[in-house]
């Protein structure tokens, strides 16, 4: 079974978002998603500034199997981009929950958060899938 940390919360799409000890959030894709996509080779990251709603189009990411959207689990205002992943995309599949994030957003609506799945809806979701 995938790593499936339980501070986070958890988006259908796959992605994961957690909050920091400044009220901002990380946002990235979860081990089950990066073991789908399999060796990562690109990614494309949203840009800092932009306002975004939950469940947009906001980065992309690339295997050597597939092109897959990745979305933000909420509304708000991307602060910043993990960098470290247009050089090393690959640090996704090596570390999706620390060092893997995509990036960080200011939240708009704390409340959208509340409507994404804990770690065992997580888990149940993709035994399901």
């Amino acid at each position: 079974m995938s790593n499936i940390p339980d501070e986070l919360r958890y988006a259908t799409s796959h992605e994961w978002i957690r909050i920091e000890d400044d009220g901002n959030a990380s946002v990235g894709i979860s081990d089950h998603a990066q073991d789908a996509l399999g060796d990562i080779v690109f990614v494309e990251l949203p840009e800092p500034g932009t306002s975004v709603n939950a469940k947009d189009e906001v980065a992309v990411v690339e295997s050597v199997k597939a092109a897959s959207d990745i979305y933000s689990p909420v509304s708000g205002s991307i602060i910043a981009i993990n960098e470290t992943l247009l050089d090393a995309p690959e640090t996704v599949n090596s570390s999706p929950y620390e060092n893997g994030w995509f990036f960080k957003i200011k939240v708009s609506d704390a409340a959208e958060l509340e409507e994404l799945m804990d770690t065992e809806g997580y888990s149940e979701h993709c035994e399901e899938e």
